[in-house]
């Protein structure tokens, strides 16, 4: 298990001097100048007749900003590869290309072929990307967890959490579900994990003392959770660096992929030519792939080397106290301090985390009370500075927590303490922080 002493989470000062080093290039003129050719095809082909199904929305779509987060438009990028894909495809092409006849259809199907491809090559340069980039995320979350049986625990979470996710997703795709149902689905996983993530590290009870005192995740990671995606946190400086050259390549695949479509759907009353549409097609298709190629391997080369967690003098800050958000007692001498904890389940959890900040030592243990009254040690009696554990609760009840100072005479005992309490866990959160890097 690697040491997270002396660690802080990156901040956005820290990237965007790190950032520094890594400059994307200007992406050609051809990208705006055939994004501009697509959309007056797309309006030319609109204007032959009225709008058919589905249509309106596109043209809404294609009015509409791509996404601001970086890994939102690789998502939305994969979707539109896909749909690219599903009308290259020959069940999907126009009749007269199915059977072509005319020399003009059989250089469109021979292009098709070709084209198809090299999209396909394009899906899985981003679907390679996007796994590698997840597993070198996840390696570096193991490289801070105990290496027993709390990081096992934590693969095989994992491993059932993606089980589950593609079940989820395979059901929408069986049921008839569209590619555009099939990534909405995958985006909302997504931002499901992250919304879990983002509770955990900002939770002072359930989520936390879950992860902290039972996983073993250390402090630091909680908190890098937590801040990573706040607004203007440190995300938002690789969106400005590096989001501008992303969104046109985003809005450059829909352009190709409404275009595709409308052509298909018109294609026997076009009155544009087969022939400039064509080259329009070809060209679009080799820059954007070419040019997303490229933006992959930067950002790849980014995320590799980009630090999770850097040291509190790199970041301008002191380390945080763990022990800022807990309560303060002061415990008189020859007296005693209880907190009460009543749970309704079997197998739910009791922790603790606590230190005197005044006084050598204080005697602690946990009890749980009788009905009757009488207790029950569940936790020994024993006299400390400080202490830090947890125990799942054999019974429903109510349990007690007793920092014992009857024994002193004269002294009093200044404690900071936290105590939580939650129920059975059943499936442990999934630490998974996603593509973007760190988004």
């Amino acid at each position: 298990m690697a040491s997270t002493a002396g660690l802080v989470p990156i901040t956005r000062d820290f990237l965007a001097k790190f950032y520094d080093k890594y400059v994307f290039s200007d992406l050609p003129e051809d990208v705006a100048r055939l994004s501009t050719q697509l959309r007056q095809c797309c309006n030319s082909l609109l204007s032959q007749s009225p709008k058919k199904p589905g249509e309106e929305l596109m043209v809404s779509e294609m009015e509409c900003n791509p996404p601001h987060k970086i890994d939102e438009n690789l998502w939305k990028n994969r979707e539109y590869i896909e749909e690219i894909l599903f009308l290259l495809d020959k069940a999907h092409w126009p009749k007269k290309l199915q059977a072509p006849e005319d020399p003009a259809d059989m250089a469109i199907v021979t292009a098709i072929q070709r084209l198809d491809t090299e999209v396909k090559n394009l899906l899985k340069s981003l679907q390679s990307f996007q796994s590698e980039n997840n597993e070198r995320i996840f390696k570096m979350i193991v490289t801070y967890m105990p290496q027993d049986f709390r990081g096992t625990l934590l693969k095989q979470q994992r491993e059932r959490s993606e089980r589950k996710q593609q079940a989820e997703v395979e059901a929408v795709i069986s049921s008839g579900g569209s590619i555009r149902d099939k990534y909405g689905l995958l985006w909302k996983q997504q931002m499901d994990r992250r919304r879990q993530l983002a509770q955990l590290g900002s939770a002072t009870g359930v989520y936390k003392t879950i992860v902290k005192y039972l996983v073993g995740v250390p402090e630091v990671l909680l908190d890098f959770v937590r801040k990573v995606n706040d607004h203007n946190g440190p995300m938002e400086e690789q969106r400005l660096r590096y989001g501008p050259p992303l969104y046109q390549l985003t809005s450059m695949a829909f352009g190709i992929q409404f275009f595709l479509k409308l052509w298909w759907r018109y294609f026997d009353e076009c009155e544009l030519p087969k022939d400039d549409l064509l080259s329009l097609l070809e060209q679009s298709i080799k820059v954007y792939s070419s040019e997303f190629k490229r933006f992959l391997t930067f950002i790849g080369n980014v995320f590799e080397n980009s630090p999770f967690l850097i040291s509190a003098e790199e970041a301008g800050a002191i380390e945080p106290n763990r022990y800022d958000d807990f309560k303060e007692t002061t415990i008189p001498a020859g007296k005693a301090h209880e907190v009460l904890l009543a749970l309704d389940t079997v197998n739910s959890y009791i922790a603790w985390d606590f230190k005197l900040t005044s006084g050598k030592d204080v005697g602690f243990c946990v009890e749980l009370i009788g009905q009757s009254g009488q207790s029950t040690a569940m936790f020994p009696y024993k006299r400390c500075e400080s202490d830090q554990g947890n125990f799942c609760t054999p019974k429903a009840g109510t349990y007690r927590l007793v920092w014992d100072n009857s024994y002193s005479t004269f002294y009093k005992k200044v404690l900071k303490y936290k105590v939580d309490a939650f129920p059975p866990v059943i499936e442990t959160t999934q630490l998974d922080v996603p593509n973007e890097g760190n988004e």
